[in-house]
């Protein structure tokens, strides 16, 4: 990869989990960082997800409550922002860049240079579908989207997932700047993460 590829231009982090307890962790400590600094956030997460993240973040001292009502605080469900750009099975970059890109402008708009924090499951939500071209599309998608938005992404991924499909690991992990839960990560990709530091 050149120094210009849009992957080393932006914190675009993967945790792979297997232990949801873990995950959630990660993303409150994350997230919440990010709000006491004054930069919103966006979650995009199943609804079961979505409401622990919440819990996540009131065990931070977060309030929810507040933050959502300022437009601080944006939970959305995964399923349903797929639906809004996936076109004969993949993600579409012009609906992408309208569903998510908006989005993004909406949650930063009056901010000045404000630097926004996102959680993502859909190309988690996609693999489990076994649709893992769609979400490695979704995840360069994400990339591209950077060159246009200043945010920082991470991005969580059931590793139960990859025990039918272990070699694809490796390409997800190609995607992203950051790898979370490298013990449970092939070697192959490991090494990829150490050439792209």
């Amino acid at each position: 990869m050149h120094e210009a590829d849009p992957i080393h231009t932006h914190h675009h982090a993967a945790q792979f989990y297997g232990d949801e307890t873990e995950l959630f962790k990660t993303i409150g400590a994350f997230l919440s960082e990010g709000l006491v600094s004054g930069q919103p956030a966006i979650v995009i997460a199943t609804p079961a997800h979505n409401d622990a993240i919440l819990d996540a973040l009131s065990s931070h001292l977060i309030d929810v409550a507040r933050a959502r009502h300022l437009g601080d605080l944006v939970m959305l469900d995964a399923e349903e922002t797929l639906g809004t750009f996936m076109h004969n099975g993949l993600p579409d970059s012009m609906l992408f860049q309208r569903a998510i890109g908006d989005q993004i402008e909406q949650t930063v708009r009056g901010r000045g240079r404000t630097p926004l924090r996102a959680y993502g499951e859909m190309a988690d939500v996609l693999w489990r579908r076994g649709q893992t071209d769609a979400a490695i599309r979704l995840e360069v998608l994400s990339n591209e989207l950077a060159s246009l938005h200043t945010f920082s992404l991470l991005c969580g991924y059931a590793i139960g997932n990859f025990y039918k499909e272990a070699s694809k690991i490796d390409e997800v992990a190609r995607q992203h700047t950051h790898v979370i839960g490298t013990n449970v990560v092939p070697i192959d990709a490991a090494r990829s993460l150490r050439a792209l530091a």
